[in-house]
């Protein structure tokens, strides 16, 4: 697959996840895909279960941005904000494509914190 393609399936990917479109959404995935949560300990196994388990989430998106993609060949990552019940958690997808489809991905969230005011003579704010 084309860097060109798989930017453009990662594209329609994020705009159905924030849509809420769970059929569009997993259309990048292959069927036995893996999907890994590495801060609860947790592996979704084929692409029908990663379907369902987010299709089941009680707490649906409320907002959704992409910040970043960067990918080349078969790794791509994906930095972007979640908003699930008022609180943002930034979150970076690793996606490994095999031929034309996600074959493994890795998601972490981290929750926002206050920045430490000893620190900011060095640092600039963003948003």
């Amino acid at each position: 697959m084309q860097e060109e393609q798989i930017r453009e399936a990662l594209d329609k990917h994020w705009q159905a996840s924030a849509a809420g479109d769970t059929n569009a959404e997993h259309d990048i995935y292959d069927d036995d895909a893996i999907c890994d949560y590495p801060q609860s300990g947790e592996r979704i196994l084929g692409r029908s279960n990663l379907q369902a388990l987010r299709s089941h989430h009680p707490g649906k998106p409320s907002g959704f941005t992409v910040k970043r993609i960067l990918g080349r060949d078969d790794l791509w990552i994906t930095e972007y904000t979640i908003t699930y019940q008022g609180r943002s958690a930034f979150t970076v997808s690793i996606m490994e494509f095999r031929d034309d489809k996600v074959v493994h991905e890795t998601q972490y969230f981290a929750d926002p914190f206050e920045a430490p005011a000893w620190r900011s003579q060095w640092v600039q704010r963003i948003t």
